[in-house]
């Protein structure tokens, strides 16, 4: 089944006071193109999670990030009760013994004293906390692919479409192809009967007809044509991952229905062509999307 390069997951779980969210992005990329953008608190497991990411998405241009929300009021820096006390009554001391008065407002004066509001404590990654990120990480890369696997059966649906389209279209060639050997006879033969006093050896004519013809015959193409249809519906129904397959098929495709319109050498059948060459080149242009 294919599966597109276009996605998108987002994952939010929930660790004490704090809410883990973990967002992917992804468009289509000719190799692995990964952004990365991790707190801070998560950097030590970077490789892990790019190893996560390169698994679950294979292929494409990806942005990831996984950030912190906290509870701000117990993320609130707490106040140190015992320093500001010791402040204060090292100031009353002074003023009494100074007589400089105290000010009318001293708790703005205390809480800007050194360490009254500093958060000394380091935080480190427990493996509990990395066990929930880590599920975070997963359920964002699951949702990516579930994403990326409803854009890849549209573009299926498009693939079977236009791939259908050229096989009609092959088969409209047909009654052009063996009506023009006639037509083909029928003109060297009407142009040589109008050059006055020219005899021709009818043996002859029929032997460079018929070379003629052969040079223009399109039997091989058309066959190679039906088999990379195929060829191409088959692979399409393989696991992910066959994007550069297709777009490999789609080449020879052109391949043929290029060397088929140069060997038609009638308008209906170039005109025939034409819309075949229209239909490959829509396949082209969404193949390059498919993982």
């Amino acid at each position: 089944m294919i599966q597109s390069m276009t996605g998108y997951g987002k994952a939010v779980v929930a660790y004490k006071d704090k809410k883990i969210n973990v967002e992917v992005k992804s468009l289509n990329s000719k190799q692995l193109d990964l952004q990365t953008r991790i707190a801070p608190l998560y950097r030590e497991k970077e490789m892990e999670v790019r190893q996560m990411v390169a698994q679950a998405v294979i292929r494409g241009k990806v942005d990831f990030s996984l950030w912190i929300e906290r509870d701000t009021t117990v993320d609130a820096t707490p106040i140190n009760a015992a320093l500001v006390e010791n402040y204060y009554q090292q100031m009353k001391a002074i003023s009494d013994k100074t007589g400089i008065p105290m000010a009318a407002d001293p708790f703005y004066t205390l809480l800007r004293m050194p360490d009254v509001l500093t958060k000394t404590e380091v935080e480190v990654l427990s493996d509990e906390e990395w066990a929930v990120a880590r599920q975070a990480v997963e359920e964002a890369l699951d949702a990516l692919v579930s994403f990326r696997t409803q854009e890849g059966a549209a573009l299926e649906k498009k693939f079977a479409e236009k791939i259908d389209n050229i096989q009609q279209l092959l088969a409209e060639i047909e009654p052009y192809e063996k009506s023009r050997v006639e037509k083909i006879r029928q003109r060297i033969t009407d142009g040589l009967q109008q050059i006055p006093g020219v005899d021709y050896d009818k043996n002859r004519l029929e032997q460079e007809l018929i070379y003629y013809i052969e040079k223009l015959d399109i039997s091989e193409e058309k066959q190679r044509l039906t088999n990379h249809l195929k060829y191409f519906r088959e692979t399409m129904a393989e696991p992910a991952g066959q994007g550069k397959k297709l777009g490999f098929i789609a080449q020879e495709m052109g391949r043929e229905i290029n060397t088929t319109g140069s060997k038609s050498n009638q308008a209906e059948m170039q005109n025939i062509v034409v819309k075949m060459k229209d239909e490959l080149e829509q396949i082209k242009e969404q193949v390059l999307n498919a993982l």
